[in-house]
This record gives structure tokens, sequence and C-alpha cells, in this order.
């Protein structure tokens, strides 16, 4: 019996975006975030006595700033060997842009898998086989586990891969593949990478699973995140558990404050929610965007001092969580609380019109035969603003559907100012 850890995506040294608190209060737990989690990836290894690590791609974030975090990987791989824990990786599409890293000198303890071909790596003791291939370019768009050697015989065959399989929301799709390809491969076990939500694709015969990233970076990456630990006995998985590594937790927090009459009713209904987000946080700060829906007679004074709002909610949050809850950011969804009937019997031309708004349903490619225009206003637009994690992308469907809905309740509520 033994057991490895698969871990991916660690974008070491990453900086955390969307966390908007001054430089001398940015605590320990925010500046190096995917540091800390790596080691607690490094601490798991030593405590559960694993055999080898398999990593399955975005090590790095591309090209680093500086020598410091080859060091600093170098330094953990060291720590690991001593305990002569092996690890295996292959380059996923942010390592294959970094020239820096592609040239780093690793302990003997670690192997990289080849860019160029598929390779297997034993470890006899164990009667392993681990086969993988890392990315030559950014962009990969072939089929990288077709050309994966057969399963050793009599072995523990292990699939390490970085790769989108038939295509994941928010991630590149590269090295397209499927389920029953892999299953075709007849391995045992397939380490996965890529994809920064944790997710068990296929359980036993063989087991496939993404294990998400080990620090989330963005408000794109809620919830916990970790590695997955694998226990094989006689030969086969026995045993397969998340366990979390993040030090920081991301949080998206919707309140509804439909019927709610009063600024102190509407602060208390969100106090109570961000309580729970705390307490669901297992001791761990978080970075949470607060989002405001849902119909309530506040609705113009909120839309009216959108500023005043968010100070309040910020001060709301500083004083329920102190250095443990971050506001990434505050939407303001709300629309106005309106009896459409009453309306239109009292003022028919009026109530006409807000239901009319109401039913507009114009969608994102009917916005560009609108305005002819459009394309040309989105290419004046500065290139930070259309870039990163929550980029401004008015044809974007989803994004459309938000911009679509605001633009109606602020008409609506400007409608019935008159």
């Amino acid at each position: 019996m033994f057991s490895f850890i698969h871990a991916a995506d660690i974008h070491l040294d990453s900086p955390l975006r969307g966390v908007e608190v001054p430089e001398e209060v940015v605590r320990e737990e925010i500046r190096g975030a995917t540091r800390r989690a790596f080691d607690n990836l490094v601490d798991l290894a030593l405590r559960e006595q694993v055999a080898f690590i398999v990593l399955a791609g975005d090590l790095f974030d591309g090209d680093w700033k500086d020598f410091n975090s080859g060091l600093y990987f170098t330094q953990r791989m060291a720590r690991l060997r001593e305990a002569g824990v092996q690890v295996f990786l292959v380059a996923g599409n942010h390592d294959a842009v970094s020239h820096v890293s592609k040239a780093m000198s690793l302990p003997d303890n670690v192997s990289v898998f080849s860019s160029r071909r598929a390779q297997t790596r034993r470890v006899d003791s164990l009667q392993v086989a681990i086969h993988g291939q890392g990315y030559a370019a950014r962009a990969v768009s072939e089929d990288l586990s077709r050309a994966y050697p057969s399963p050793v015989e009599g072995f523990f065959n292990i699939g390490l891969l970085h790769t989108a399989l038939t295509g994941r929301e928010g991630h590149e799709p590269y090295a397209p593949c499927t389920v029953d390809g892999l299953r075709a491969k007849g391995y045992d076990y397939w380490a996965l990478g890529h994809v920064h939500r944790r997710e068990v694709v296929f359980s036993e015969d063989p087991w496939i699973v993404f294990p998400g990233n080990i620090q989330g970076r963005t408000i794109r990456e809620t919830g916990a995140k970790g590695c997955t630990l694998v226990t094989v006995s006689d030969g086969r998985v026995s045993r397969v558990e998340h366990v979390d590594l993040d030090v920081l937790r991301w949080d998206l927090c919707r309140v509804d404050v439909s019927g709610l009459r009063g600024q102190e009713e509407i602060l208390e209904s969100i106090r109570d929610q961000l309580h729970a987000v705390l307490q669901g946080s297992d001791g761990r700060p978080v970075v949470t965007r607060l989002e405001l829906h849902g119909a309530t007679p506040m609705h113009q004074r909120i839309q009216a001092g959108p500023a005043h709002w968010e100070e309040a909610l910020r001060t709301l949050a500083a004083d329920l969580g102190g250095d443990d809850l971050y506001l990434e950011k505050v939407r303001l969804r709300t629309r106005e609380h309106l009896d459409l009937g009453t309306l239109v019997q009292s003022n028919e031309a009026l109530g006409g019109l807000v239901a009319g708004l109401q039913g507009l349903e114009l969608d994102a490619d009917g916005l560009r035969m609108l305005d002819p225009e459009l394309e040309a206003f989105l290419n004046k637009l500065p290139t930070e603003l259309l870039i990163g994690d929550d980029a401004f992308a008015p044809t974007d469907p989803s994004q459309w559907m938000e911009i679509r809905e605001d633009v109606k309740n602020l008409l609506i509520a400007q409608l019935l100012k008159t």
C-alpha cells in the first residue's frame, strides 16, 4: 500500500487580483498566498509520508519577475528529497511561455516530462508507471493523450495531463480529449490539470480527476481549494480524498433584499449573510464580492447613492470581520418594487412604458445591429478594461444580460420620477 498527491495549477507567486486594501494593511495571507498554500502541500506530503507527488501543469504563472520563485521551489523540492518523496511534473500552458523556468536546475527527486513526446517514468519499487507530456507552446490544439504509451503490465499506471477535456467554462480548450479516449488507454488513474475547479470526472476503472488549483486567486475561483490524496492498495485505488490547502477563500455573497424597507433592515440582512460566509471559511480570511439584488422599495435610494452604500457596506464588513473579511467589490443590482396593475390603472401611458421596458429582450447580437459604431467604440476603450478575470465584455451574452437589466432598472427608476 502507498499514497500519492495529485495537484495542479499552482501558479506560484501569482498575485491575488481584486483585494483592494492599502498596501500597509495587506496581510501575509494575501501577499504570499500561493507560496503558503504550496507550503501546506509539502507539509501534507511529509505528514502523510506519500511516496510521490504528481503536478499536472501550470506550476508557475508565466515568466518570473525575479529568481526568488525558482529558488523557493527548488528549496521545497530539496526538503521533499530529504524525506524520499519524488515529484513528477508536466508543463502546462503557463509554464510553456516561461523562458526562465525551462532553464531551471532542479533536485534529482524531480522528474519533468518532455514537451516533445510522451514519456513513461517508472517507480519500480512500487510497481508504478507514470505517463506524461508537457506543453511546448502556450496553445496546444491536438489530443496529446492519443500518443501516450500503453500501460506497463503489472504496474499501477498513471496518466499525467494538462487538458480541458471536451471543454470547461472559463478555460481555453487546450489538449482536447474525451473521457472514452482516456479510459481506452487502460490506465488506473488520470491526473489532470488546467481546470481550476475540483471535479471527479470519472470514478473507478479508471479514476479521472481534476484536483482544482491549490489557492483561489480571483473572484472566479471561489470555495475551498487544495489537492487530491490518493491511496493505492493491492494495485488498485482504495481511497481518493480532497484535502484543503488554501490560506484564503473567495466568496460570492448574493443578498436578496426583496421586500426589505429600510437601510437598517437591509444592513442587518447583509450582516447575517456575511457572518455565515465567515463561519464557513474554516478560520481562513475571506475575500467576498457582495451583490444586492431583488425588488425593493429602497431601490431608488440605493441607486441614487451608490458611494454611500458602498462605504456603509465596507464599514460593516470591517466591523464584522476585521482583517479576516475583505470586500472585493460591491454590486448594487436591485430593481424597482412595482405593482404594474395599479400603475397601469393610475397612469396608462406610464404603465405601458414601464411594461415595455420590462419586456425588452434585445440580445448581444442585436446590439451590433442597433448601433453599427459599437465595434469602433469598444476598440477605443483602454486595454486594461477589456482583459483580465473581470473584463468588460458587453457583447458577451451573460454580461450583456446583466447590463441590459441594469439599464432597464435605471430607465424605469427615471420614468417613475417624472
